[in-house]
């Protein structure tokens, strides 16, 4: 009789899972096409330029602090678009150590670039002072 129960509960829970597998399945089916590319910017710590609209060399080492701390670093390109750097890896690889030392600095960055709903994001394969 238990194991009738177990074996229940294991086909209902299967059975109430399939569909939101199926759906992340499709959803990285339909993943964003990327494409390599070249953006020039300034890497800039996302909270304290939005928030405090803090910038600059006498910032610096706030934004690198501030990276180890896990605020996320972005590049701000030469007209205005924000990048948001992103990895492959799972759980995802940590890609503000890629860009700290580079925090308030000119960079030129290649890589793949993703848009998805107005945004951009990098996967960086190289990062250079400009």
């Amino acid at each position: 009789m238990v194991k009738r129960i177990i074996a229940g509960i294991g086909v209902f829970a299967f059975l109430a899972l399939a569909p939101a597998v199926a759906q992340a399945q499709m959803d990285m089916a339909h993943a964003p096409e990327g494409k390599e590319a070249t953006i020039s910017g300034t890497v800039i710590d996302l909270s304290c330029k939005f928030r405090h609209g803090l910038t600059g060399e006498m910032h610096r080492m706030c934004a690198q602090v501030c990276a180890d701390k896990g605020v996320p670093l972005a590049i701000l390109t030469n007209d205005g678009k924000l990048v948001v750097p992103v990895s492959a890896a799972m759980p995802g690889a940590s890609e503000n150590e890629v860009l700290k030392e580079f925090a308030e600095q000119q960079v030129t960055v290649k890589g793949t670039v993703y848009e998805a709903g107005g945004a951009l994001a990098i996967e960086i394969t190289e990062v250079k002072r400009s």
